[in-house]
């Protein structure tokens, strides 16, 4: 993680706001923004950012990502906060002032213009002279590889080429912050794996910092540093992907994160550091907590465990163990490279990931009972 970040703690509430921004990157210091009416979009967050590093902002519609984003742009006004970039304040400056450029998700390029002329237009806005701006455009365009479709207009693109000119239109500035409002939204799916390579790759090669907006956990895992995920219009957790893909701090990202089994239960045992909970339907889970520290006896708590961690325990007889589930088969789901099972445990949706070569054995088999099992290690105590 980088230096500076703030982090989530385990109630899950915004990181604590820094002392005073650090002098280089970006500090948001209690950013709040309610719009008319009291809708409150933004509450209190508080986030820092260093220079290359690509952070995306991740959440459900409505959660306060892309508001937060316009108004790291200067396109929407916080209520209350600053905006803080390498020491200076953002807030009072308008967004053709600011270090910052964003690329939006529907491109916004010129039809009647040039792929040329469409990344030269800022810098034509700017003062800047015919020559220099050609200079400064092709230098972007060969950045995006599309020195070559220079003479084109923008209907004769894919939209993939379309996405290159606009990130090219917004580099020929040189910001210190590129911001991303869901730039692979309008792409097809194919598209959209190539250009999470394309993006990530640039932005290593121009050392910029990324912000980068979205509501697709796969674009999120695959392409952040660091990533950020919001709801209620507060940061819940923000983590390396690895962290937030396997020790989700909370019971809303676990299950925003999808593919993770969440057990609501009580805890029915403790033992030194080892918890046992049991939910309704007689699930068992076990899970260490810290010295100390953790629930007591008969506290509610919800615990999860990915569903690449759950192995299936076919044919296993006696009594139920700590750790496993007895399942009716809903849904046998083939995926290529791996088969995703959905299952029931009593009234407890449950998933399973297993390898693809399973799939003929599990074909077919809806509406059976199979037995599942887990590791302790693998088994994630959530605040709620």
């Amino acid at each position: 993680m980088a230096e500076g970040v703030a982090e989530t703690n385990m109630e899950g509430a915004a990181p604590t706001a820094p002392s005073a921004p650090t002098g280089s990157g970006l500090d948001l210091i209690g950013l709040t923004k309610v719009f008319p009416g009291g809708t409150v979009a933004v509450d209190d967050v508080n986030l820092h950012v260093d220079h290359g590093e690509y952070v995306v902002l991740l959440g459900p519609s409505g959660c306060g990502k892309t508001t937060t984003l316009r108004m790291i742009g200067g396109h929407e006004y916080p209520t209350e906060g600053d905006i803080v970039l390498d020491g200076e304040s953002l807030v009072d400056l308008p967004p053709h002032k600011r270090p910052t450029t964003t690329v939006f998700q529907h491109f916004a390029l010129f039809p009647h213009r040039s792929v040329l002329d469409n990344v030269a237009f800022g810098l034509k806005m700017e003062g800047i002279g015919k020559d220099a701006r050609r200079a400064k455009a092709m230098e972007a365009l060969d950045m995006v590889g599309l020195t070559e479709l220079r003479d084109r207009k923008p209907a004769a693109l894919s939209g993939g080429q379309q996405q290159r000119v606009a990130l090219a239109r917004v580099l020929v500035t040189k910001p210190k912050a590129l911001l991303l409002d869901e730039p692979l939204g309008d792409l097809d799916r194919l598209l959209q794996l190539r250009m999470r390579v394309e993006l990530r790759n640039l932005q290593r090669q121009l050392g910029l910092m990324f912000i980068h907006v979205t509501h697709n956990q796969e674009e999120a895992l695959s392409m952040a540093d660091r990533i950020v995920v919001m709801n209620d219009a507060r940061i819940q957790q923000a983590a390396d992907p690895l962290t937030i893909a396997t020790k989700p701090a909370t019971e809303l990202v676990a299950r925003f994160m999808g593919d993770n089994n969440i057990i609501r239960g009580k805890v029915t045992e403790r033992i030194g550091t080892r918890l046992v909970i049991e939910d309704a339907w007689h699930v068992r889970a076990s899970v260490t907590v810290e010295d100390g520290a953790g629930p007591a006896v008969g506290d509610e708590v919800f615990v999860s465990v990915r569903a690449a961690s759950v192995e299936l325990a076919e044919g296993a007889a006696g009594e139920r163990t700590v750790n496993s589930a007895d399942c009716e088969i809903v849904f046998v789901e083939f995926l290529g490279d791996l088969v995703k099972l959905h299952l029931t445990a009593g009234g407890e949706r449950m998933l399973a990931k297993v390898p693809g070569d399973r799939y003929p054995a599990l074909r077919g088999r809806e509406g059976e009972t199979i037995r599942i099992v887990w590791k302790e290690e693998d088994v994630q105590l959530l605040s709620s």
